[in-house]
Formats: C-alpha cells, sequence, structure tokens
C-alpha cells in the first residue's frame, strides 16, 4: 500500500485513536455504535491530506473486505459507510485528520427494500439501503438507469454525495412493474414516478432491445 504507515494506518473517531488492523476491530466496533447515533459526519466538509489506498473494497453485491476478507461485523460495515466519500479521483474513507482511497467495483450501496406510498399528488418511493440507510426518490436523490452487458436496465438511486445504491433484482422487478409511460421531447419514454419527479429508464421504442 502507498502510504506512510505511521501516519495513515489509523483513524481518528470520536477523538480516539483507532488502529486501521485486525487488533483494532473491536475498538471499531464500539466507536461505529457512537458514530450511529450521532447521525452522519460532515465529511463533505473535511479536507484532510490523503494518505494512499488501503486494501479495502466494496463489491458488486455490496460485500465489505479488508485485506482480501470479508468483513462480517454489520456495526463495522456501517462506521465505513458513514465515513465514506466519493472524491472526483476515488472513493475514499475521511476523517478531520485524514483520508484514504479505497476501491468500489460498481455502487458503494445496494437498495435492498422499497416502499411505495401513493398520495394524492402522485407515489412516494423510499429505499432502504444495505447499510440500513433510508432514502427518498425525489429531485435531490434521482434514480438513474445504466443498461447492463447482457440487456435490460440497472436502477441506481442516489443516497447522498455522489454515493449511489445499486438496486437489487428484486427491487429491479418492481421497478419496471411500477414503470409508466411518459412524452419527453416528443418521445414516449417509460420512467419511474417519485415526489413529483419522473425519472426516464428508455425509450418506450427500445425497451424491447434492453428486455
Amino acid at each position: 500500500m502507498d502510504h506512510n504507515p505511521n501516519k495513515c494506518d489509523r483513524f481518528m473517531v470520536d477523538n480516539r485513536k483507532v488502529l486501521f488492523g485486525m487488533a483494532g476491530l473491536d475498538e471499531l466496533v464500539a466507536a461505529a455504535t457512537q458514530v450511529k447515533s450521532k447521525g452522519l459526519p460532515p465529511v463533505h466538509l473535511w479536507n484532510p491530506p490523503f494518505c494512499g489506498d488501503i486494501d479495502m473494497r466494496i463489491a458488486s453485491d455490496g460485500t465489505w473486505y479488508y485485506l482480501g476478507t470479508p468483513i462480517g461485523r454489520t456495526a463495522m460495515v456501517r462506521l465505513f459507510s458513514t465515513i465514506l466519500r466519493k472524491d472526483p479521483e476515488r472513493f475514499v474513507l475521511v476523517t478531520p485528520i485524514e483520508r484514504v482511497g479505497i476501491k468500489v467495483d460498481d455502487a458503494p450501496f445496494l437498495a435492498v427494500e422499497m416502499q411505495v406510498e401513493t398520495l394524492d399528488n402522485g407515489a412516494v418511493l423510499r429505499f432502504r439501503t444495505n447499510v440500513d440507510d433510508w432514502t427518498t426518490a425525489d429531485e435531490t436523490h434521482p434514480i438513474r438507469f445504466e443498461p447492463e452487458a447482457t440487456g435490460g436496465l440497472k436502477p441506481y438511486i442516489l443516497v447522498r454525495g455522489d454515493l449511489w445504491a445499486k438496486a437489487t433484482r428484486s427491487i429491479s422487478l418492481e421497478l419496471v412493474a411500477l414503470a409508466k409511460t411518459r412524452s419527453l421531447d416528443g418521445v414516449a419514454t417509460l420512467g419511474i414516478e417519485s415526489e413529483g419527479c419522473f425519472f426516464a429508464m428508455a425509450p418506450l421504442s427500445d425497451i424491447g432491445e434492453l428486455a
């Protein structure tokens, strides 16, 4: 790893130094509980020095790995998710005193649950991620659709910052079932409605090719 071990192998969490290593896992789990109880830290306001990359990866199925081993502790994953940020160059874990780069195979989060509320002015879609954050699809939290190599579309929901959650297969099917057609610039387009916003999937004429 390309970093200074004297400076970059530790994080400051709630004013406590926590080693970035197997010996520090218990401390990190304890700190995670405190972070969760206080809500999300203001990572967008922090501008500490970059200390290089560490051997941490978020797989496309949402599993977090450290040193090639899955992180099995839910509190640990929750902690890391609260200090995750997308910089222009890379994904980073950031604290007030340092930031380190990690690898993300696809999206950092998964949307694993969807709630649909029907109101007089339309539907409201809410999504729960694999780290138990809830996001309502609206103007500031859009849904986007990306084509899959094998055909079909992959939905993504913006959670915060530039951090997106990829919808699971079951939620993708639920979204397709909710899709409506609207004319955009004279083109019949299939999409999803939530909080008065319309999130386009694809022109209706292209849906057969993507199925």
